[in-house]
């Protein structure tokens, strides 16, 4: 009879249900961000206030002073709202109240994890390098706090945006503590094992798996510039951008070297991302079929199936996304259902990892 894996320690369970609730605050934190960005709401609140900024203006003369801060700190972005017509307090407001969401949102992720992580810390007993690896949690999403802001300050210049570089590393910093507290998760969860001896015959498929995740992470960065640089909004048609496979009149020479084209140039990021989700998708499926002819134990199999399932579901998203003119709903939903696949090839790429002896 195969016997459960023993968890690191009594209260493992308890932390476990903890950090899932974490991840999937991150993941609300995630659409949040999305819809502040697709909204152009994120240079809406001028100051940082960490402990003031929690609550929002309260009276018409500070809702006044609000907006007129905007108009000065972000007064390209104003303008550009007003090209039509004046943006007024009230449209203001609306815009206000994703970034204020998003942030309130921020601060109460770090007390929903600083809180538990000091009562386990101190009522729970458990491995040092178990304290030290929740510790890194608490710093990881306190650096990701500083980063969105150094995000937005770049938008408070010339241009009426925030940088794209600034923008993919802030949802590369929060895809990336997701996928720090999923690996605690999955190393506290204890499960059945029936073959202990499978990892070694599946050490290919492992490295197969942790190359396409590398792949997976480039395709994710492609993404942010694509968010930044408003480039879903441009050549609404698939596959063929317009009428061609790619625009060519004028638009390489414009942005000069290549290096500077596969980075600055919308036309082509939103090329390089749409391609490079046919080279991901046909990748993953390869991999998925690989893993099906290996002798998998149950999560491992169950890990490749719903690798297979949500990437799936993301290419299609992703084209919808794209033939809708970058519609709400779809953008929002392809950008969470990207944590989705990201999780699931980090749960495969777990399971196909032989487990670590717990040291103290």
């Amino acid at each position: 009879m195969p016997r459960p894996q023993k968890t690191p320690f009594p209260a493992a369970p308890q932390v476990a249900v903890w950090l899932w609730m974490m991840c999937t605050l991150i993941v609300i934190m995630v659409a949040v961000g999305g819809i502040t960005r697709l909204t152009e709401s994120g240079l809406s609140m001028v100051r940082w206030e960490p402990v003031k900024g929690v609550i929002a203006p309260q009276s018409q003369e500070a809702w006044q002073e609000a907006f007129d801060l905007y108009k000065i700190k972000a007064g390209t972005q104003f303008e550009k709202f007003s090209a039509d017509r004046e943006m007024t307090l009230k449209d203001f407001q609306k815009i206000y109240f994703w970034e204020y969401a998003h942030r309130v949102l921020g601060r109460f992720i770090g007390l929903a994890y600083a809180l538990p992580m000091f009562y386990f810390l101190l009522r729970a007993k458990m491995p040092k390098s178990w304290k030290v690896k929740l510790w890194i949690g608490l710093i990881l999403g306190g650096g990701q706090g500083v980063l969105g802001w150094f995000m937005v300050m770049s938008g408070f210049a010339d241009l009426p945006y925030v940088s794209h570089f600034r923008l993919a590393a802030h949802l590369c910093m929060a895809l990336f503590v997701f996928v720090y507290l999923l690996w605690l998760i999955l190393d506290l969860v204890p499960f059945w094992t029936h073959r202990r001896e499978n990892y070694d015959s599946i050490k290919p498929l492992r490295v197969a798996t942790g190359l396409w995740l590398v792949l997976l992470s480039l395709q994710i960065v492609y993404g942010a510039f694509t968010a930044g640089l408003r480039a879903g909004y441009m050549y609404n048609s698939y596959p063929m951008m317009g009428r061609r496979l790619f625009p060519t009149d004028g638009i390489l020479e414009h942005y000069g070297s290549v290096l500077r084209n596969v980075l600055y140039n919308p036309v082509m990021v939103q090329f390089i991302h749409r391609h490079l989700a046919m080279v991901v998708l046909v990748t993953g499926i390869c991999l998925w079929g690989f893993a099906m002819q290996k002798r998998l134990m149950h999560r491992q199999k169950l890990a490749m199936n719903l690798l297979l399932l949500t990437l799936s579901l993301q290419f299609v998203l992703g084209i919808f996304t794209l033939v809708s003119g970058m519609n709400m709903v779809l953008a929002v939903s392809h950008q969470v259902c990207a944590c989705f696949v990201l999780g699931s090839g980090v749960m495969a790429f777990h399971e196909l990892t032989p487990p670590k002896k717990i040291t103290s």
